[in-house]
């Protein structure tokens, strides 16, 4: 088992910044690539980015491209997304996830789940 608690999430301007972090523990941390999603009210949970065991691989949905960043210390057991120059569309639930097996977009492809942290991007 794999727990993760994400925190970080708040009200801001758009423009604005906020940094997101994900903690894990239980199993090894460094075995899993790690993403992270959000899913607006009403719509299905959509990849945001994702990086690899190692932290040398990322990739991030071109929504994000260019203003987030993606980032992990094996060390400290602890996922980051940076998210600079945030829209009023970037407003969601941020849910950070663990991926056993690979380096995936995909959210049914990942094994364990935060509870989620707010976001809200005020106009």
């Amino acid at each position: 088992q794999v727990q993760l608690v994400e925190s970080g999430g708040g009200l801001v301007q758009a423009g604005g910044s906020l940094r997101l972090s994900c903690a894990a523990s239980g199993r090894t941390f460094s075995n899993y690539a790690m993403g992270w999603f959000r899913q607006a009210p009403g719509k299905e949970r959509m990849f945001v980015a994702v990086i690899s065991r190692g932290g040398v691989s990322t990739s991030y949905a071109d929504s994000v491209k260019g203003r987030f960043t993606i980032s992990r210390d094996n060390a400290k057991n602890t996922m980051y997304l940076q998210m600079n120059s945030l829209h009023p569309e970037d407003t969601a639930v941020y849910y950070c996830a663990a991926d056993y097996r690979g380096y995936s977009v995909v959210a049914r492809e990942y094994d364990y789940w935060g509870q989620g942290t707010q976001v809200t991007v005020s106009s």
